[in-house]
């Protein structure tokens, strides 16, 4: 049964001492067939913070990501550092939302990483050598610098999420998506990205069903069900509700 009233039953996150990356108020969706995914979603999300979003398979996480560089376009409004989300910013708005998707491969498709990072300044028009600086940076802050010249259909799943994320970091982005980040990997290489992680200092937004991760690593954690959010808050409050994380297909980690 979908959920009707939206209950955020925890204390939400102080943003009054942040900047908003992230402010969406009241957005609803409807795929062609007519089933709603969305219904009146509002959320913010302040410069810096690093926040989960999570809930069961349908609950509209993966809906609601696509809106943010305008994949999909709901009902309702949505602002990307202070850019409000229409036809006319997309362009810019794309460059400021590093959205990375649950598959590496499907961002990854030129023949080497040098020239899949570079993909998106060079579409951008900036010139050669700003290009190769963006590209360097990029590469060096996940830690794949030796692998410029590599092939990347011949990484191993690990090695191609940190270059899909490089791939997104060349766009200076002002928030990090990321869709199911540690689907596929092995103990090492998941422990490998949540250093990553940690150590970035971006302000992240990451759908996830891997509740270790999500107690380790974000402060804050979104639940949704049904379309709605039913909660926002602490993660530690949030998690120690076992009866909220049960009724909405959750496990405590």
């Amino acid at each position: 049964m979908p959920i009707t009233h939206p209950v955020p039953q925890h204390t939400p996150i102080d943003l009054r001492a942040n900047d908003q990356v992230l402010d969406i108020e009241e957005l609803s969706f409807s795929y062609p067939d007519g089933h709603q995914a969305l219904f009146q979603i509002s959320l913010t999300i302040g410069r810096g913070e690093k926040v989960a979003l999570v809930g069961p398979n349908g609950a509209g996480k993966s809906t609601l990501m696509l809106h943010l560089n305008g994949i999909l376009l709901g009902q309702g409004a949505i602002c990307m550092a202070g850019l409000p989300l229409m036809k006319e910013n997309l362009p810019l708005i794309r460059s400021k939302v590093g959205m990375v998707f649950q598959n590496p491969d499907d961002q990854l498709f030129s023949p080497t990483v040098f020239e899949d990072v570079a993909f998106g300044p060079l579409h951008m028009g900036l010139p050669e050598v700003e290009v190769r600086q963006r590209v360097e940076r990029a590469l060096a802050q996940v830690g794949m610098s030796k692998y410029r010249e590599r092939l990347s259909h011949h990484l191993s799943v690990g090695e191609k999420k940190r270059i899909s994320i490089a791939t997104v970091l060349s766009m200076d982005p002002e928030i990090l998506v990321l869709d199911e980040p540690s689907a596929g990997l092995d103990p090492r290489a998941r422990r490998s990205l949540i250093n990553l992680l940690r150590e970035m200092e971006l302000t992240m937004l990451v759908s996830t069903h891997d509740m270790r991760l999500v107690a380790e690593l974000f402060p804050r954690i979104i639940v949704m069900d049904g379309g709605h959010i039913v909660a926002d808050g602490e993660t530690s409050e949030i998690l120690g509700d076992q009866a909220l994380l049960e009724s909405h297909g959750l496990e405590k980690p």
